[in-house]
């Protein structure tokens, strides 16, 4: 019988306890560490594994398999290089960086280490995602629509940092941005920025965002938003044969953040895959924090930002 996986989880934020949960429930993987920088952040005070403060003790002292990371967007490339440098498999929740310079050397030394390094998009694992990709395969898509709407204090919880244009590396478009992005990829290929409108707040978060892509033949509009009141995650295509569908990522999930539980099952199994045999999911996470990089450069550039 092959032998779990033992994986440790940096980073104990609002995102964590869905890769807790689905450790505790993974035959194949085991929880071997935890670690958080606040004392006093309850997963770290509940578990039943080794706690620490600092990341790289638990690298060197609990020698796990491979690491989940949660930390803030600003400690991702450090903290995935310290793991990567070690031979530790890494899992990153999306933005793979800061920066699509910070990104690209974290691709780089997983390359020349020889050592996985996995963005988790977690919607990638979402089952009305899953039934749309189905729907179209082989289909000509003319129009994409994205939606990703929320209002991000209720999403954020305690993790202030997210409101933090220099920690979070912007705002909506920054954090949300790439899982929009990647499901784009996912349904009608890579993809290229053409427009892009964002609206900031005073303290320059980018509160909404209304992006134009091109992937080949297919017109894309994806529509961020950090102010809406409630929470609206969906996808609308127009195809070539006059078909329109429709998925909704929330559709049959109750509760608050309730696809967000089956979606990290997914995540995990994929991640398990790459490390184990290489194969799975391709991993996104660079081509996503370009499309970042490019949406902010043509918002500034038509001078379409706005207070």
């Amino acid at each position: 019988m092959t032998a779990p996986l033992r994986v440790g989880v940096i980073g104990l934020g609002v995102i964590s306890r869905f890769y807790l949960a689905a450790l505790r429930d993974s035959a194949t993987l085991r929880l071997c560490a935890v670690c958080d920088r606040d004392p006093a952040a309850p997963a770290l005070r509940a578990a039943e594994v080794p706690g620490y403060r600092d990341h790289v003790r638990l690298l060197e002292e609990a020698r796990p398999d491979a690491v989940v990371v949660t930390v803030p967007n600003d400690a991702h490339a450090r903290v995935c290089a310290d793991a990567l440098e070690r031979g530790v498999a890494v899992c990153v929740e999306k933005p793979l960086a800061l920066d699509a310079a910070q990104g690209e050397r974290l691709v780089r030394l997983a390359a020349d280490v020889g050592v996985p390094l996995f963005t988790a998009f977690h919607r990638r694992y979402n089952d009305e995602v899953a039934r749309l990709r189905a729907e179209t395969a082989g289909a000509r898509a003319e129009e994409l629509t994205v939606r990703y709407l929320e209002r991000i204090e209720e999403h954020a919880g305690a993790d202030s940092w997210y409101l933090d244009p220099g920690r979070c590396g912007g705002g909506c478009v920054a954090d949300n941005g790439p899982n929009a992005f990647d499901l784009v990829d996912r349904l009608v290929g890579p993809a290229e920025a053409v427009s892009a409108r964002i609206t900031r707040d005073a303290t320059g978060v980018d509160r909404r965002a209304d992006i134009e892509l091109r992937a080949g033949s297919t017109r894309v509009r994806v529509l961020l938003d950090w102010s809406y009141q409630g929470e609206r995650k969906d996808i609308d295509v127009r195809l070539a044969d006059g078909r329109t569908l429709h998925a909704d990522m929330l559709a049959g999930h109750p509760g608050f953040k309730g696809s967000l539980w089956h979606e990290y099952v997914g995540v995990l199994r994929a991640f398990e895959r790459r490390v184990r045999d290489g194969t799975g999911d391709g991993d996104g996470g660079l081509p996503a924090l370009r499309l970042v990089s490019d949406v902010y450069r043509l918002a500034a550039d038509a001078g379409k930002e706005t207070a």
